[in-house]
């Protein structure tokens, strides 16, 4: 059994590199898959693994890193880049004497919890000094490979350029993630030396000084070879991305969802979709965006950090930081921008704009309307063409419209106004002034229809 002490696991997240190969202004690990950092994914597993602490080592854009991640981890400075081994120590004062340390890439975003978890649990298990993730593939080219004995006892790790000619033929490759005996990596640490071509630091330099210590070092297979992949140039970043999108979408259709097509349906890892609903071709799921059950989402439909109760319809719409209750229609080419809250048996219709609004229940708004700014009641009625005018060209003013109210076709509502319950507005109307309960308001000048206008004017 192991005690308290021996258990405690913390993280190295190796994140200094500079990634010439993405040709970008910003560090390679603040790249996005799916709507978040390669980091941040690395250290999302890291945590589901169990890692109660996680040090990132950062070098090249190294404030910009932090800023972006922000201050849920620790962070230690490679000032200059002498290799794997020499970032590691960078990190020395975060290893502790007792327990054991995942050391990752922060580069590696298709690594998951349950993976680490089942390292660390081989770690343990087999009291090892340092257990290596590792991965069969088909073309080893440029890895570095794990050479074991006649029994499947590691040797050790041999770089593709150092390997002899038996061993280039080897296909387990070294996946560059490990799990440590804290204190055997920080005593392999001070005997690491930079005498090779390179003058750089090794980190695998350290499985043969524990080694020769006498103390075991394995490896373990990875079940599916992706999740070490790295990414050094934006077309593995598309390629990553690919892999994580189709590992999303299986998850959400074994848990009861319908994907009509997953190739052209992005959805991001922390999106919760409810049973039965559908999710047409064409959509963009993000953020921490929930979908109930029974939903009809999409075609082409874009949906972020918004909840979306049971049975509601998007269609070609797109609905940003905002709810929408049960049974509602959205769409076709409905915007519902930040901080809207649509309710139950709503219909925003086509190429309506909700902003910053309230639309309470059973209000229809079907079609070539903006309510910006509104706080709107139940059973309202928007004819065609209405627009809350709520900016007066400095500030922005809110529009009040009671329960039951109908506002008719090509209405303003000039902002700050209020209309009442059951209040009327006439088609065409500019409404300046509040409108009492059940008053009808008509705001237009009075039809004048002149006779032969268009004769007299041919004859002038």
């Amino acid at each position: 059994m192991i005690s308290s002490s021996l258990s405690e696991l913390s993280a190295i997240i190796l994140a200094a590199g500079e990634g010439t190969r993405m040709k970008s202004k910003k560090s390679k690990v603040l790249h996005k898959v799916l709507g978040k950092e390669l980091l941040n994914h690395v250290i999302y597993a890291a945590k589901s693994a169990g890692s109660k602490k996680i040090c990132v080592v950062v070098g090249y854009k190294g404030e910009e890193v932090k800023k972006e991640i922000g201050e849920s981890v620790e962070y230690a400075v490679q000032e200059e880049r002498l290799g794997t081994g020499h970032a590691v120590m960078q990190a020395d004062s975060f290893i502790k004497e007792e327990g054991d340390v995942l050391v990752l890439y922060g580069d590696t975003p298709l690594i998951t919890g349950d993976t680490l978890k089942s390292l660390i649990d081989t770690h343990r298990k087999e009291n090892n000094g340092v257990t290596i993730l590792s991965a069969i593939v088909e073309d080893p080219t440029g890895y570095g490979r794990i050479i074991r004995d006649e029994n499947g006892n590691f040797l050790k790790n041999v770089e593709h350029k150092d390997a002899n000619d038996e061993e280039l033929r080897v296909n387990e490759i070294n996946g560059g993630m490990y799990c440590f005996k804290s204190k055997l990596l920080k005593e392999a640490l001070k005997e690491l030396t930079n005498d090779n071509s390179q003058k750089e630091y090794y980190l695998t330099d350290t499985l043969q000084i524990i080694l020769s210590k006498g103390h075991r070092v394995n490896a373990l297979v990875v079940k599916d070879s992706n999740e070490i992949l790295g990414v050094n140039s934006r077309v593995q970043l598309a390629e990553v991305t690919q892999i994580m999108k189709k590992r999303i979408n299986i998850r959400h259709m074994e848990e009861g969802v319908t994907i009509v097509d997953p190739e052209t349906t992005y959805i991001e890892p922390d999106v919760i979709i409810g049973k039965d609903s559908i999710i047409n071709p064409g959509c963009v799921l993000k953020g921490r965006t929930v979908i109930g059950e029974d939903c009809i989402i999409g075609p082409n439909s874009t949906i972020d950090n918004s909840k979306i109760a049971d049975n509601v319809t998007v269609q070609y719409s797109v609905v940003l930081e905002s709810t929408v209750d049960s049974d509602t229609n959205i769409g076709p080419f409905a915007y519902i921008r930040p901080n809207s809250k649509i309710g139950s048996h709503v219909k925003i219709g086509d190429f309506v704009e909700v902003k910053n609004s309230t639309i309470g229940d059973n209000t229809k708004v079907s079609h070539l309307t903006y309510i910006g700014d509104a706080d709107v009641g139940e059973r309202v009625n928007f004819g065609c063409g209405t627009v809350v005018v709520n900016y007066d060209g400095k500030n922005k003013h809110r529009t009040t419209i009671g329960n039951d109210a109908f506002i008719g076709c090509n209405a303003n509502l000039v902002s700050p106004v209020a209309i009442d319950e059951e209040a009327f507005i006439a088609a065409g109307s500019t409404i300046t002034e509040d409108v009492p309960a059940k008053a009808l308001a008509i705001a237009r000048t009075r039809q004048i229809n002149k006779s032969n206008w268009v004769t007299k004017r041919k004859e002038k």
